[in-house]
């Protein structure tokens, strides 16, 4: 349009200038203005139609870019939940972080606006060199000239962007975790007066992140303005070899202005390319990074037909062995014993003995290596790991609260939960008085982790919490270390009535005269040293009598 536009106003001027004053040259003045608005009156429609379809283009691409975007996440974050204990011990938390939030976005600008602009840069270069070499093929080889030059610069640049992106995610990563890390051991930070070292540390890592990404930069910075550069020397050389083509009398001067004007229509693409080629290597690597977590396996197999019956609560272990994958470390070595249903059972020992490797097995977070447990007969591996766990209530030695309401907290064992009975659990495990102390009650929010509460507190919840599910077997580890004696004996007289029918494994370092057990095991270095009721094992003289009698010492003492 602008090309006839101009060569119609040139061919006009030479006529105008022929024609002297008079009616004919004024009504050829008129004439060729209600052209030119005519041409200018078409031009902006044209504009206003490519800004209706890039609308449009952008709402098709950019929206299916975050809808993607949203099941990307919902993808890593659910193979997140179906992975075992044993990746998380290896993992950082701050980098898995990374990729489900900073690596995803990484990715959501490839499949958005690379490919948007990948489309437009396309869709640009056919129809601009189409039309050029509709004109001139001459003009258009001299026009593109620069093109090589600039396929080579991509290729360089694009290698250079992959590798320095594959650091910059790795070291972010590495940043998250640190933060995440002094988040949440704030308290021993504090305690420790290490602010100023974690600081210098943090600030050392920081400065390594600023230098790659400045690296990155510093090659982006260069590949735009070189960009530019090629672009200016395609206008020149169309400006000079068009003007002496048309003295040649071969195109006409609209041929150079639409010429001036396509390479500047394809001087946002061809700068583009760089920012595009950045996007693509930053989402390689990113997607790299999610793959690994897409196709990690879970260390816990689940089996075609699982096992399905409700679970009573028989229990044995048959000759378990068990070595840490992790740390390598051999937790357990030939560990034998039947416990059944409704029956209670305390495991007593030093620390390191394999006593919580007993409730990780039962919990199945890892797979014994060698040997076998069975639960009601069959063994723990022909049930699937919803259908055993939802059976089970556990109590860990490190009683983990969300960021929530305590009602919440406690409902979680059991979401269908009224308030009532929640209020009920809790006050079966002593802890109703002391949340009635608190400013808003059971609607009081615990901070991240619990930190709002005592130690005592949040193992009191956590005990409430397991109980509120009615479990047919119960799992508490060390869960009482925390509370005071009266506390202790008034939790210990609901866990007699209340574990009654239930078969329950107790954890602890401690010897509780007001609960009767049918077994207790002493394990030491992952074996089982000693075994049988309070009287034989008083008998035996060995490491529970001595407990025994330590603790029998303390409490005269007090």
């Amino acid at each position: 349009m602008i090309r006839e536009a101009l060569d119609l106003v040139m061919d006009n001027i030479q006529i105008y200038r022929m024609l002297d004053a008079g009616p004919v040259r004024e009504q050829l003045v008129k004439s060729l203005g209600g052209l030119l608005l005519e041409f200018g009156g078409l031009v902006i429609v044209l504009a206003l139609c490519m800004g209706v379809f890039m609308y449009f283009m952008r709402q098709t691409i950019i929206v299916m870019s975050r809808l993607i975007e949203y099941d990307l996440r919902k993808l890593i974050f659910q193979k997140f939940e179906s992975l075992s204990v044993e990746f998380y011990k290896r993992s950082n938390t701050g980098d898995l972080m990374a990729r489900i939030s900073e690596d995803v976005s990484k990715v959501r600008m490839y499949i958005g606006p690379a490919i948007l602009y990948g489309i437009n840069l396309v869709s640009l270069f056919i129809l601009a060199i189409s039309s050029m070499v509709n004109v001139s093929l001459e003009l258009t080889l001299y026009a593109l000239a620069p093109l090589p030059f600039l396929s080579i610069s991509i290729y360089y640049v694009s290698s250079l962007i992959n590798k320095k992106s594959t650091k910059i995610q790795k070291q972010l990563g590495y940043l998250n975790t640190i933060v995440q890390e002094v988040f949440s051991g704030i308290r021993v930070v504090k305690s420790y007066t290490q602010e100023a070292a974690i600081g210098g540390n943090f600030e050392v890592q920081s400065e390594d992140y600023k230098q790659k990404s400045m690296e990155l930069a510093r090659v982006n910075a260069f590949f735009y303005p070189l960009m530019l550069l090629l672009v200016g020397a395609s206008t020149i050389i169309t400006v000079f070899m068009g003007g002496r083509m048309v003295l040649e009398g071969k195109i006409s001067p609209g041929n150079i202005a639409e010429f001036v004007i396509y390479v500047n229509m394809l001087t946002w693409p061809v700068t583009a390319i760089g920012w595009v080629a950045s996007i693509i290597q930053q989402a390689a690597v990113s997607q790299r990074r999610i793959n690994e977590i897409l196709l990690e396996e879970p260390s816990i197999q689940e089996i075609k037909e699982p096992y399905r019956a409700p679970i009573q609560g028989d229990i044995s272990f048959e000759n378990v062995s068990f070595v840490y994958p992790d740390s390598g470390i051999e937790a357990l070595k030939g560990v034998d014993f039947e416990l059944k249903a409704g029956q209670k059972m305390a495991i007593i020992g030093r620390t390191g003995g394999g006593k919580t490797t007993i409730a990780e097995l039962l919990l199945r977070n890892y797979d014994v290596q060698s040997g076998r447990i069975r639960i009601d007969g069959v063994d723990i591996k022909d049930f699937s790991t919803q259908h055993l766990r939802s059976a089970l209530g556990y109590v860990p030695q490190d009683s983990f609260l969300f960021s929530d309401t305590i009602s919440a907290n406690v409902a979680f064992g059991n979401p269908d939960a009224s308030q009532k009975e929640i209020e009920q659990y809790c006050q079966y495990a002593a802890i109703h008085q002391d949340i009635l102390e608190l400013p808003e009650g059971y609607d009081t929010v615990v901070g991240e982790r619990g930190v709002t509460l005592s130690g005592g507190q949040k193992q009191r919840i956590s005990i409430a919490r397991a109980l509120i599910k009615r479990p047919k077997l119960v799992i508490l580890d060390d869960c009482l270390s925390a509370v005071d004696t009266k506390t202790e004996q008034s939790i210990l007289g609901f866990f007699e009535s209340e574990f009654a029918g239930k078969t329950t494994i107790i954890i602890t370092h401690r010897i509780y005269n007001l609960l009767e057990f049918d077994h207790i095991l002493v394990l030491d270095d992952g074996r089982i040293v000693e075994s049988g009721k309070h009287a034989e094992l008083l008998a035996q003289g060995g490491y529970y009598a001595e407990l025994f009698q330590k603790q029998s010492l303390e409490k005269e003492a007090e």
